[in-house]
């Protein structure tokens, strides 16, 4: 452990009710005698607690707030929990329960005294008795790396002698997996027996050795793996509930597909007062969102991977976002890719979507099976992968070094048929040419006067159409292009605007996403634009030109 600060930190211990105060002292004789604390003169104290578990027993508790903020922290060894749809399927498992790890783990001498704490005396009629732990204690937080860092160095053994099985780790939680069932009974004995000589304590009535096993909220079976009793709690009344409810979902998000788009009416709720007491209420909306969700929970059902069989990367079309499906494409195991529902940009543009799509789907496939996707699929003509690839310097970085096969072509299976309509390529109208023989629209705003000005020519006479709107230039002049859009919705048209900022927008905005801002009349505005650029069925061309002075700039 490094310290930012080692000065004594002392926090007095709060007052315990006599029957907590009993357990208290219990629990500590019952740590003592284990030798994870030991008596202490330490400088340092925290205030320490019990609480009852679900089972019924009793857990000690300290409160270590104040000696966390004087370390560094070492942050997250291992950023996720292993994916269970990588264990091939048929073949056998045993699933192992590291008992109370993190005692098993020794604190440095010199770091114990930090860890210190009080049992008082009920109206002080003794002196307080002081401890400190010697092992890893619960509420530290980089116990759970040092945790991980432990037990992963104990088993690399393990893995070098038992190179053929497939063995996960995470925090306490060990599976054993290979092809033939001798295999994993060799590896489970020679695992116990590392362990054992590590100090590392086995539950062995807990060890499961048959179908279904439980493992980090899922359950697995022969094929699938199903995700055990979720329940969505729907009395949602603050910020705070809403966060964990929709950490439940994210959860499960990957293995059963949930999109942005359908999390849209839940993500909402999470605009307005950070404070964590905030009020919150699920909408209709937010309601149908999670029925939606436990319709998904009861219906898929993941598998675990086919030997032999290479993962493909197909890029689906959402309503607002496009989404992608990493694995197997028949019967095997898969993999959900999704875009966040906020995104840094206020428009990110198609190509920027599909790029992180691709880059996050690259990724994702080498984390898991350390290969790249044999195929990807994309909802594009080739013609517009070609474009794409000369115009945008993100997908060019997301499909550098690609040396599989790409496909425009979706196939066509059943399992791909119940994720749902199979996705289209896009039609982009939006020319990179004047079009001959369209209107030319002019429009123009002014921040002074809050008249925002559409001009153009029919029949050899100019007209024009003026409408008023409060706010700044680039609002009055993002509301002409608006209104420009709205008058020739059914005709070709060329847009000339004096605002870069606005073409800029206009050119960026053909089937993007827009990010949610607190300027109600500006959100308005693009969401506007958005709805008839991408309802359009005539072409546009858009272009900015400097006017009103002679020098360069918007």
């Amino acid at each position: 452990i490094n310290w930012l600060n080692e000065d004594p930190v002392w926090v007095d211990q709060w007052p315990l009710t006599k029957q907590k105060l009993q357990i208290l002292n219990k629990l500590v004789e019952e740590q003592l005698e284990l030798k994870h604390i030991a008596p202490s003169v330490s400088p340092w104290n925290s205030p320490v607690f019990v609480i009852q578990k679900a089972s019924g027993k009793w857990r000690l508790l300290i409160d270590l707030r104040q000696v966390n903020s004087r370390m560094e922290s070492m942050g997250s060894i291992q950023p996720g929990m292993p994916s269970l749809t990588q264990l091939p399927a048929g073949w056998p498992l045993v699933v192992i329960d590291l008992k109370d790890c993190f005692f098993h783990i020794l604190l440095r001498k010199e770091d114990r005294p930090k860890f210190a704490f009080s049992v008082p005396a009920v109206n002080a009629e003794a002196p307080n008795r002081r401890f400190e732990w010697c092992v890893l204690p619960q509420g530290m937080k980089n116990s759970p790396t040092l945790c991980q860092m432990y037990v992963s160095k104990v088993l690399e053994p393990l893995r070098r002698q038992c190179a053929e099985a497939v063995i996960l780790h995470y925090m306490d939680d060990i599976v054993i997996c290979a092809k033939e069932q001798s295999t994993v009974d060799n590896t489970l004995q020679l695992a116990l027996q590392i362990l054992s000589a590590n100090k590392l304590a086995v539950s062995k009535e807990k060890i499961q050795y048959t179908e279904a096993w439980k493992y980090l909220g899922w359950t697995v079976t022969a094929s699938t793996i199903l995700p055990q009793q979720i329940k969505l709690k729907r009395d949602i009344s603050t910020l705070n509930d809403l966060q964990k409810l929709l950490g439940t979902i994210n959860w499960i998000r990957p293995i059963v597909g949930i999109t942005t788009d359908e999390l849209h009416p839940l993500f909402s709720l999470l605009k307005g007062d950070s404070q964590l007491s905030s009020i919150r209420k699920l909408t209709p909306e937010a309601l149908k969102a999670l029925d939606l969700v436990e319709k998904k929970l009861s219906s898929i059902t993941p598998n675990r991977k086919i030997e032999g069989i290479l993962p493909s990367f197909i890029i689906f079309l959402g309503k607002t976002q496009p989404f992608g499906i990493l694995g197997q494409l028949f019967n095997g195991e898969k993999s959900w890719i999704f875009l966040p529902h906020q995104f840094s940009k206020m428009v990110t543009t198609f190509v920027e979507m599909i790029g992180q799509l691709i880059f996050k789907g690259r990724t994702r496939c080498w984390e898991l099976c350390r290969q790249e996707p044999q195929t990807i699929y994309l909802p594009l003509s080739s013609e517009r992968l070609t474009q794409m690839l000369t115009v945008s310097t993100e997908f060019q970085i997301a499909m550098s070094e690609f040396e599989g096969q790409i496909s425009y072509h979706i196939p066509q299976n059943k399992i791909l048929q119940a994720i749902g309509e199979l996705p289209i390529q896009l039609k982009f109208i939006q020319s990179d040419k004047p079009i001959p023989d369209a209107k030319n629209i002019f429009t123009d705003g002014s921040g002074r006067t809050s008249n925002a000005v559409v001009v153009w020519q029919e029949n050899s006479s100019w007209k024009q159409d003026v409408h008023r709107v409060e706010g700044s230039p680039q609002i009055v002049e993002l509301s002409a292009v608006v209104r420009a859009f709205f008058l020739f919705k059914n005709e070709p048209i060329n847009l000339i605007s004096d605002s870069a900022y606005v073409i800029g927008v206009v050119k960026r905005i053909e089937h993007s996403y827009l990010k949610n801002i607190n300027n109600d009349v500006l959100f308005s505005l693009f969401q506007t634009l958005l709805f008839l650029i991408n309802h359009r069925t005539h072409p546009f061309f858009a272009v900015h030109i400097k006017a009103h002075t002679t020098l360069p700039g918007p």
